[in-house]
């Protein structure tokens, strides 16, 4: 049984959006694109490169997969395996270039990714994708969530939890805050939201 992950940072005000650079992703007029840079030191490297040197495969949406083809290719020392590992590709266009070990999913989405989950194979982790996760969360298709929390609001952009997230209580299995104020944590997901009193 394989999980998927998804792994995020993210503003206080839940922003996910173009964490890495200017132009990543200006849509709905983002001016803040690169706002996790003047936060990322040796503590905060060191954590990334735990995380990225697990067993894996990739589960992307659309535009953070061409944003990913684009550069991971030619950069394979900075994330050693990236090109390696299979990249599953959820989108309604057929998938352009050549990064190897790419599979689209296209058709019946929710089934292939349950038929995914239940397979042999190394865990599924997301990138960005931001309207791919709404879908994971609409379907209880996300088992933990790796969060980078920023010492920032942003005020505008895509968020993390809009029109997927559905009533769901997690746990924290991990965490970390780095000396810049960045909190890293992981939360695995611990059925229904229960209620009381006080």
């Amino acid at each position: 049984m394989r999980k998927i992950c998804v792994l995020e940072f993210l503003s206080l005000d839940g922003v996910l959006q173009a964490p890495g650079g200017p132009e990543e992703d200006t849509s709905g007029g983002f001016q803040y694109g690169g706002w996790t840079v003047p936060y990322f030191d040796e503590a905060a490297a060191k954590l990334m490169g735990e995380q990225m040197s697990l067993p894996f495969d990739l589960l992307l949406g659309r535009k953070t997969y061409d944003i990913f083809a684009s550069y991971w290719p030619q950069r394979e020392s900075d994330w050693p395996g990236i090109n390696d590992v299979t990249k599953y590709v959820v989108s309604h266009r057929p998938i352009t270039g050549d990064w190897r070990n790419s599979v689209l999913l296209k058709e019946n989405v929710v089934a292939e990714l349950l038929k995914l989950k239940a397979g042999d194979g190394p865990n599924l982790h997301v990138y960005g994708s931001g309207n791919l996760i709404q879908t994971l969360l609409k379907n209880d298709l996300v088992d933990e969530l790796w969060l980078k929390i920023f010492p920032i609001t942003l005020g505008m952009g895509k968020k993390l939890f809009a029109e997927g997230t559905i009533p769901a209580a997690f746990s924290v299995t991990k965490s970390t805050v780095l000396p810049s104020g960045v909190l890293y944590v992981n939360y695995a997901r611990e059925g229904d939201v229960k209620t009381g009193s006080f």
